[in-house]
């Protein structure tokens, strides 16, 4: 998507080009999050996004890309259980812009979406209803992956690492289940208590491959719980974090960019809301909407897989990312909320 041919801007030649770059980046997020599960399972998300950031900047772009039983094989315990019950295999996508071309070079941020291209439910089997508009699960991803392409078209000069999570989350003899217990890289181990609490399960895997890198900063976003729709009544996207500093600036980054944006509680004992008799914890309750606290218990369960206490860690919960029918703001579809905070958070 280069620039919709019914849109122009006047201006300074510098403002219609800034303009016409982030309707660009809008158009193709947006796009990509209508799409049906049909048209985008989870390879076709991984190759939707690398050419179109790679497009931006050949020389500054590689990849990895790890697939199906390689997942397992190399420990990637949380993306291979969520997607080993569809036909399409899970994969988890490592994009490195590195615009130094230095090896050496250290890596300013990672970002780490949630890219679930179908969400059942699995075997906790959402309704119809709650069904209907799942194609959306995987916002997350294409919110990240639409604010670095925003940031290296804005000049980004710094090292950013890009991780989207890939799965189709379904039903099969060969699903994952309730009380099957997954043991992470970091050693935590997870009791399954709700197979529909499937993105924190796969954004674990990301923010261990993330933590790797030693970033100064990692940022997360995911259309992750129902119960931060139910707190921000969808219009915000839901800001956690552990480092009040760095919430402090993502708050002001929003303010700037003029995206709604509110902040949800996070202590470090939220890590503890999701006990478990058989494991270090569970990645949920068996309540429906993960009980009193959710979101708050989600990003607590998130917390266990970032470094140095969560110093330098954003979690965007993006309740605003998707709307199932139009309004007086917005039509049908995806909103790309998010893109600009995050975008600005990389350039500044």
């Amino acid at each position: 998507v280069d620039k919709p041919a019914n849109v122009s801007f006047a201006g300074s030649e510098s403002m219609t080009k800034l303009l016409a770059d982030k309707l660009a980046v809008y158009a193709w997020t947006r796009d990509l999050t209508n799409q049906t599960p049909l048209q985008l399972p989870p390879d076709k998300l991984v190759e939707a996004t690398v050419d179109f950031i790679s497009a931006l900047s050949p020389t500054a772009v590689t990849t990895k890309i790890i697939i199906g039983e390689d997942l397992n094989e190399q420990g990637w315990v949380g993306i291979y259980n969520v997607g080993k019950g569809s036909v399409h295999s899970p994969c988890l996508l490592e994009l490195d812009y590195n615009p130094s071309n230095d090896p050496q070079a250290s890596v300013a941020t990672c970002l780490v979406g949630k890219g679930i291209t179908f969400d059942s439910g699995g075997y906790s089997i959402k309704s119809n209803a709650g069904m209907f508009d799942m194609k959306c699960d995987m916002g997350g991803a294409a919110v990240v992956a639409g604010a670095l392409a925003l940031a290296i078209k804005s000049g980004l000069n710094q090292r950013v690492k890009l991780i989207l999570c890939c799965a189709e989350n379904m039903i099969s003899s060969g699903a994952y289940k309730l009380s099957d217990i997954l043991t992470y890289k970091n050693g935590v181990s997870c009791e399954v208590a709700n197979t529909d609490a499937e993105g924190r399960i796969v954004l674990a895997d990301g923010l261990l491959l993330a933590s790797e890198s030693k970033p100064a900063m990692i940022i997360n976003a995911a259309t992750l719980t129902g119960a931060s729709v139910m707190a921000t009544g969808g219009d915000y996207s839901a800001l956690f974090s552990l480092d009040q500093a760095l919430a402090d600036k993502a708050k002001r980054s929003a303010e700037k960019v003029k995206e709604p944006l509110w902040q949800l509680p996070l202590e470090s004992w939220h890590q503890d809301k999701c006990p478990s008799a058989f494991a270090d914890t569970a990645n949920s309750r068996t309540q429906k909407g993960g009980g009193a606290g959710g979101a708050s218990n989600a990003a607590g369960f998130l917390s266990r897989f970032v470094p140095n206490e969560g110093e330098g860690w954003l979690h965007l919960d993006l309740s605003a990312a998707y709307n199932g029918s139009g309004d007086s703001y917005w039509a049908a579809g995806a909103t790309g909320l998010g893109i600009a905070t995050i975008a600005d958070l990389l350039l500044n």
